[in-house]
């Protein structure tokens, strides 16, 4: 039947679950290939399913270099080169076998195959940008903590009353309020007016200029409006930055190069506390309100001069050149994105065979686009996971600590700097602790990690709750026990729930929705942020620390059955090969999941011998068709 985008019909179509041109299903494959050692075994692909499932391989070798041939024409490239890269991009594994590539173009695609980390200097330029902007990123989130110290004595909100606690909630979590309601919502029609690039160095120059206006304020409400306009500089920011990432980088190292965006959050979350450290003693100097938290805050504008430079350096992105009808430029961009020019050319043209089905929604209105998100399953379904790992990002509880913990310290029985070097060493823990993920990422896949950690998230937690009950007659154990549970939770947070969020937000939404999804993704992590900031004061004196951390134990295993039920499994496919993932019945999913689940007790802990359940998304197949080739396929949806 022909597919439409109303209701529950599958939004855009397209057989989503071939691998990307030249790039393997996971990173063993690859591994296992490169072991064999030779052009001739590794070009053997009779069995290879990526190449069956590859929506090029229903027509002939020379129907796709005429393709090729005609697209290139038409923009104004290479017509020979961009016919052999079309043939590549029909059968990728099949490369040694065609003769008319060069040796040096079958070198450099063997190169690419059987070693992952084959990538140009311009590649790691953008991915040192992104890096950049995520340090950027912790230092305004992390500042506040040391400055919570000295500033609400100095600003009139010192006192233990409820007005001050709601107060001081009020004032931390004012850039997330901003993010949450204005900022993120403003990422669609930036990204569509300036582009990738232009966001990120607009939205950083707002985060040095406002970091510079927070150490002028002299009261609190001035405070609460500079921290207010900080969120200009968050939102895009953190919404724009892995969308970038995730469209600059090949499938096969997606998730570890995207989420080195939480990784540098968690190194600039880091230095944060360090430059909490540095300020500490920093006297008064004549200002009446103090002169040390004033530095703490406006240092978090250095990285962000840092990145407003560095962007200047990086192409943009090749999927938003091609979202403009900019082919030639897109190409140009993935030529310097890419090793050789036949594998640039192969992911240009392949990208916009896969992108063709989508130019009838790439003209949507704003509101088209928000409407598209909850109407057509495919968008839903994404916009469910992306909504499930951002909320559980905060609702897992890091946040409180990330933003409270010197007083949290404070408050266990550690001095001030004291508990400023014990925040130090969260931050420390944060950022050590996810670099295994840079691994596991794309090895064990996005659901597996989240899987692991929620419940051991949930112990620690309590673990750290319970520990208040300790007396203070016993100093050294309690606050030994509280920065242990502390510590652990961080570690285990660090490897899961922290590196997934932005990744997974970034590369489940289909192109035409793809900026809408995100910001709607990010204001969701932004307004459960500003929930946790502005309650956690006056939780925390309501409940005590014991019922307050375990509120946030409690969610992190519900967090755990979200994930088990609603999350669908994005390791390894290609950004656009994921319609049809994200196409399954959200019901059907956690139905499929849950039973899969207990059939894994039963082969883990039972040792039973029971098979595995055939992967879900398989049974909903697409296929494209068209009598030519024109600039849109014609598309029909096959239930198998």
């Amino acid at each position: 039947m022909s597919n439409t985008n109303t209701g529950d019909k599958p939004g855009v179509g397209v057989n989503r679950t071939a691998a990307a041109p030249g790039m393997f299903e996971n990173s063993s494959e690859a591994s296992n290939e490169k072991r064999q050692g030779s052009h001739d075994e590794f070009a053997s692909s009779d069995a290879d399913p990526s190449d069956n499932d590859n929506i090029l391989s229903q027509y002939s070798e020379k129907q796709v270099m005429d393709m090729g041939r005609n697209y290139a024409m038409k923009h104004g490239m290479d017509p020979e080169l961009f016919a052999r890269a079309a043939a590549v991009a029909r059968t990728p594994r099949d490369f040694n076998n065609m003769e008319f590539l060069s040796d040096a173009e079958r070198q450099g695609l063997y190169q690419e195959a059987t070693n992952k980390w084959y990538i140009p200097i311009k590649l790691w330029v953008v991915i040192g940008v992104g890096s950049m902007a995520a340090a950027v990123q912790g230092m305004d989130e992390s500042v506040i903590n040391g400055a919570n110290l000295f500033f609400p004595k100095a600003l009139g909100l010192g006192s233990d009353s409820n007005r001050d606690s709601w107060l001081l909630g009020v004032v931390n979590s004012a850039p997330y309020l901003c993010c949450a309601t204005v900022s993120c919502w403003l990422t669609d029609p930036l990204n569509n007016r300036f582009g990738r690039k232009k966001v990120i160095f607009i939205s950083c120059v707002i985060s040095a200029l406002t970091c510079l206006w927070l150490g002028f304020v002299n009261h609190w409400w001035h405070l609460f409006i500079a921290r207010f306009f900080l969120g200009f500089g968050i939102g895009p920011k953190s919404t724009t930055v892995p969308v970038f990432s995730a469209e600059c980088t090949p499938a096969h190292i997606r998730g570890a190069m995207v989420m080195l965006w939480q990784v540098f959050t968690a190194v600039g979350i880091m230095f944060g506390y360090v430059s909490s450290l540095a300020f500490y003693h920093v006297g008064d100097h004549g200002i009446g309100e103090g002169l040390n938290w004033r530095l703490m805050l406006g240092s978090a504008m250095i990285p962000a001069l840092f990145v407003c430079v560095q962007i200047l350096w990086c192409p943009e992105s090749p999927r938003w050149l091609m979202g403009k009808n900019r082919h030639l430029e897109a190409y140009y961009s993935l030529r310097s994105l890419r090793c050789d020019e036949i594998s640039a050319a192969r992911d240009c043209f392949y990208q916009y065979v896969l992108l063709n089905e989508e130019n009838a929604l790439s003209e949507m209105t704003f509101f088209q686009k928000v409407n598209s998100l909850f109407s057509v399953r495919r968008n839903r379904n994404s916009a469910i996971g992306a909504w499930i790992v951002m909320f559980m990002q905060q609702f897992c509880g890091i946040n409180v600590i990330a933003y409270y913990s010197s007083s949290i310290f404070k408050q266990s029985g550690f001095s001030d700097i004291s508990a400023l070097l014990a925040s130090w060493g969260f931050g420390m823990i944060n950022f050590l602790f996810a670099i295994p993920a840079l691994y596991l990422i794309d090895v064990k896949g996005r659901r597996t990690l989240l899987l692991w950690t929620f419940p051991l998230m949930s112990v620690f937690l309590l673990m750290t709750g319970f520990s208040f009950w300790i007396p203070e007659s016993n100093l050294s154990a309690r606050v030994g026990v509280i920065a242990l549970g502390i510590y652990l939770f961080a570690a285990v947070y660090s490897s899961g729930e922290g590196p997934v969020p932005f990744l997974y937000s970034a590369e489940c939404f289909a192109l035409p929705v793809r900026d809408v999804g995100m910001s709607f993704a990010t204001a969701t992590c932004w307004f459960f942020n500003f929930v946790l900031s502005l309650t956690w004061p006056s939780l925390v004196k309501a409940f005590k620390p014991q019922g307050a951390f375990g509120w946030y134990a409690a969610w992190n295993m519900v967090g755990f059955f979200l994930v088990l039920w609603f999350l669908p499994e994005t390791k390894s496919l290609t950004l656009e090969e994921l319609d049809e993932v994200f196409d399954v019945p959200v019901w059907q999913h956690a139905s499929y999941q849950n039973k899969a689940f207990w059939i894994e007790v039963k082969r883990n802990i039972f040792r039973q011998n029971v098979p595995r359940m055939a992967p879900l998304h398989r049974h909903h197949r697409m296929a494209v068709t068209n009598a030519e080739w024109e600039d849109k396929a014609v598309v029909q949806h096959i239930e198998t």
